[in-house]
């Protein structure tokens, strides 16, 4: 656990021998759901997850939920825990934002990048955010347990992540976020971030999902912007591809972390 302010940022060292990998989950999520990706890297690299603040084990209501903020609580990260190394920082979802981010802000921290599901532009719906918080807001929780909770949820692989990450409370189980606090941060992922995409000097790998959130046009114009991105696909995959396709998902990976860049 760090502390930035009043803001503490819950970090997981997962262990292992060689370069330094941090992790860093999506919206809604924890670092729980990254856990079997840090276990497939630990015989080669030393793997920290982190909370980002607002979820898991983090401050639940930070005050900041601006992407400065969540850029801060990972260079922290580096500098407090890994100091003088540089670090492979991969990112999911608005994970992938964060990720990149920080590497744009601090390229002497990161060695390399790793984007899945990850984009740098905003989004078109400005309902977008509202949406999404609505939606959590319309969860009806306490669970009463956890199968009350699958019913709810539906049948997909984010449910597992969900359903894994609820704490128990007194009348049942809750989620370890609140929808106000996932609004106010996914509202603030809509910039567009092009001016920093293309002038990022970290090595980086984007990869995409072939059901994922992102249209063709959306990917293609990803690497056309920023020439030097490598780009890797996973059929069959959704947005959620660390979890519904896993292997494919650790293989890319792996093979990207252990790379000798030029």
């Amino acid at each position: 656990m760090i502390q930035r302010g009043d803001t503490k940022i819950a970090v997981t060292d997962r262990g292992g021998d060689g370069p330094p990998v941090v992790l860093l989950h999506g919206l809604a999520g924890s670092s729980r759901e990254l856990l079997p990706t840090a276990d497939a890297l630990t015989d080669r690299f030393r793997v920290l997850l982190v909370d980002q603040r607002g979820h898991g084990g983090s401050t639940r209501r930070p005050a900041d939920v601006s992407r400065s903020a969540y850029v801060g609580d990972v260079v922290a990260v580096v500098e407090q825990l890994l100091p003088g190394q540089r670090v492979r920082l991969v990112g999911q979802s608005m994970g992938a934002h964060t990720a990149f981010l920080t590497a744009a802000a601090r390229p002497d921290l990161i060695d390399r990048l790793v984007m899945l599901e990850g984009h740098v532009a905003g989004d078109d719906e400005p309902e977008g955010p509202a949406n999404i918080g609505r939606y959590f807001a319309s969860w009806p929780v306490p669970f009463a347990d956890e199968a009350t909770a699958r019913s709810f949820l539906g049948d997909r692989p984010l449910t597992d992540a969900w359903v894994n990450d609820l704490e128990p409370a007194p009348d049942g189980l809750r989620p370890r976020f609140d929808p106000d606090i996932m609004q106010a941060a996914i509202a603030a992922v809509q910039e567009d971030r092009w001016t920093e995409w293309e002038n990022l000097t970290v090595p980086t790998l984007a990869v995409f999902a072939e059901h994922g959130m992102f249209t063709a046009e959306q990917k293609d114009e990803l690497i056309r912007r920023r020439p030097g991105t490598r780009r890797a696909d996973l059929p069959a995959a959704s947005h959620d591809a660390h979890l519904d396709a896993f292997e494919g998902w650790i293989g890319i990976l792996r093979g990207y972390l252990s790379e000798k860049l030029a």
